[in-house]
């Protein structure tokens, strides 16, 4: 348990130092990513691609926007992935658990935000007084040690909670665990219904009707439906383009001949 905990400890502080403060955020630290790679550090590669699938559908509606933090995505990915891994548990359970973990983590985050905050004043004195190399320095080192606070947390969280979570879990009776399986389904649905809202519109909308048909009259699976929105996607991506083609040359034209007509205008007079 210690070494699986220091493993994925150094997975999760690289990974947030690398995306978050070196490449400003390429969502590396999403589940669909992070999962897969915490799978394949503990050997069940497969579980954690699954479980990235499961969780990204769980918290894709979930952002940081300013200082409001719902959840800490990747410390609830990563702790619901190794106790699927460690201990055999249903995903159900895990994925239940994986927004509480995130909760919690968030919350401890934020008990730490005024200590990185309390350094604003002084690089913010490096950086008015052209000292920008000891402002580089001390700012790298600062992002060094702010993902370490949540990695020393799932530390323990991995190596010593994950025994007593599943002992808990297995002294709950069985009612408990049929909830706890909605309300993984649940989340699910919850997660969609987030990420439809924020992008909704009725311009696209009806494409979301198009897709419950496939699904539940013509029983497609997702790797049909995915592709036949990529070619939908391409085609009016296209379609789009030859039509501001076609007005860019009927302007160009109109230009051109208003242009010419002055001209001769000129010339007459």
């Amino acid at each position: 348990m210690v070494e699986v905990a220091l493993k994925l400890c150094l997975v999760y502080w690289f990974i947030t130092w690398l995306d978050t403060y070196i490449l400003s955020w390429q969502c590396l630290t999403r589940p669909i990513v992070v999962a897969p790679i915490a799978g394949l550090v503990m050997g069940d590669l497969q579980t954690g691609i699954i479980m990235g699938a499961s969780l990204e559908s769980v918290f894709m509606g979930i952002s940081a926007i300013g200082g409001s933090i719902p959840a800490d995505v990747t410390t609830g990915t990563i702790i619901a992935t190794a106790f699927t891994i460690l201990t055999n548990a249903d995903m159900e359970t895990a994925i239940s658990l994986s927004l509480p973990i995130g909760t919690v983590m968030a919350s401890i985050n934020s008990m730490f935000t005024p200590v990185w905050a309390a350094f604003a004043p002084y690089l913010k004195k490096l950086a008015t007084g052209g000292n920008l190399k000891k402002y580089e320095i001390i700012s790298h080192v600062i992002n060094i040690f702010i993902p370490l606070v949540p990695a020393v947390v799932m530390f323990f969280a991995v190596a010593y909670g994950v025994e007593g979570l599943e002992s808990l879990i297995a002294s709950l009776p069985a009612w408990v665990m049929t909830g706890l399986s909605a309300a993984s389904s649940m989340m699910l649905a919850v997660g969609f219904a987030i990420l439809t809202a924020m992008i909704w519109s009725k311009e696209i909308g009806y494409f979301f009707f198009a897709g419950y048909v496939l699904v539940a009259y013509l029983s497609m699976d997702t790797l049909a439906i995915a592709i036949l929105g990529a070619i939908v996607a391409v085609t009016l991506f296209l379609q789009e383009k030859r039509s501001l083609d076609l007005e860019n040359k009927i302007t160009k034209l109109v230009s051109e001949g208003n242009v010419s007509a002055n001209s001769e205008e000129e010339d007459f007079f």
